[in-house]
């Protein structure tokens, strides 16, 4: 079978590590990548460790638009536009900055390439608005968001066990996810709002709240802090929230940059039992070993429930499953049911409506 074709638009950290998966797939071939910083020095440290056989390797500037071939006759840009021009693709990954990913869609999507770009999907819900009014003109592409957490071990359990109804009702979620710092050094791109359009709740923390809309759908009612106190950026590096659905269920986030040691924690109560999810996999490694615990309630217990099922997560497939999905939704013209532009855009309402909520 003729193998898709496809351009990386990002080449930094997500861009590579997207690559290997896509090299990995029998039904993908990566023709191009672009990026405004590329160097020889860079090349060879990075994709080397991937692939064995250097075809040819040209020092590349950042200071104009270039394009010549990486390895395997791969093609490099620094301008995507021209990528999109060039080559005949079917597929492109955008894996870019906040603040370049919408137009970067829009230009893949005018171009007839089916897209895949990577969360946050934006800076602001106009962002989306203006990708999915350009995806409306192309009803014959695909356009899916990269929130792979839906896609590890122990997520897709608690989706199961919530869909089928195993605990009754869900009463409420409480969710931290923290790390150290939003970026080693000040003035880096998503440190400067213009930029990235928010701090650690866009980066990191829109994570966990996909997960709340992945389980339970959207919440109407929101009370919120917004801080930036420690880090002094003019984006937040603390976000406290508190929301409510129609049908009363409570969901709480902590997203932090505050966090000293690295976390991932989701408590999800039912009316009959408890799951809770910690840690989750990561190229860093620093949230621990991902589980996932499940308690039933014990009704004539006075000390609550002493049974624990407790699952261990050894491998992060969701990077890859995320990838074989697109594919066969791309080669099978299936819908997009997760990870999709309303997802975008709703995520990205609930980023807004916490800013919004800040009781200051």
């Amino acid at each position: 079978m003729k193998k898709l074709k496809v351009g990386i638009v990002g080449y930094g950290i997500v861009g590579k590590r997207r690559r290997i998966f896509i090299d990995q797939n029998s039904k993908l071939k990566t023709t191009c990548v672009c990026d405004v910083r590329f160097l020889e020095n860079d090349f060879k440290n990075n994709i080397g460790k991937i692939h064995s056989n250097y075809d040819k390797i040209e020092l590349l500037s950042s200071q104009k638009s270039v394009s010549g071939m990486l390895l395997d006759g791969v093609g490099f840009y620094s301008d995507y536009k021209k990528m999109l021009s060039e080559n005949n693709l079917d597929m492109v990954f955008v894996c870019l900055p906040n603040y370049l990913a919408p137009d970067a869609t829009i230009e893949s999507l005018k171009k007839g390439c089916h897209v895949f770009c990577e969360k946050p999907p934006g800076r602001t819900v106009q962002d989306i608005i203006n990708v999915r009014k350009q995806e409306s003109k192309n009803k014959n592409l695909k356009l899916k968001y990269g929130f792979n957490h839906r896609y590890h071990g122990s997520v897709q359990k608690a989706k199961k066990i919530i869909d089928q109804n195993l605990f009754g009702e869900i009463i409420n979620f409480r969710g931290v996810y923290g790390k150290s710092s939003i970026v080693p050094v000040k003035n880096e791109w998503r440190s400067l709002k213009k930029y990235s359009g928010g701090g650690i709740l866009l980066d990191q923390g829109i994570h966990m709240l996909d997960l709340f809309r992945y389980f339970c759908g959207d919440f109407n009612e929101i009370k919120s802090f917004i801080s930036n106190n420690y880090w002094k950026h003019n984006v937040e590096d603390n976000a406290y929230a508190i929301m409510k659905d129609e049908k009363g269920r409570i969901a709480m986030i902590h997203s932090t940059a505050t966090q000293w040691q690295h976390r991932f924690k989701l408590e999800i109560t039912f009316e009959k039992g408890y799951i809770e999810l910690s840690g989750i996999l990561s190229g860093s490694k620093s949230y621990g070993q991902e589980k996932l615990k499940i308690i039933p309630k014990e009704s004539n217990s006075s000390v609550g429930s002493l049974k624990v099922e407790e699952i261990n997560y050894l491998n992060d497939n969701s990077w890859n499953d995320e990838i074989i999905d697109f594919t066969d939704i791309v080669l099978n013209n299936k819908k997009v049911v997760t990870g999709n532009s309303y997802d975008a855009l709703k995520v990205m309402e609930l980023v807004e409506n916490i800013y919004k909520a800040d009781s200051k």
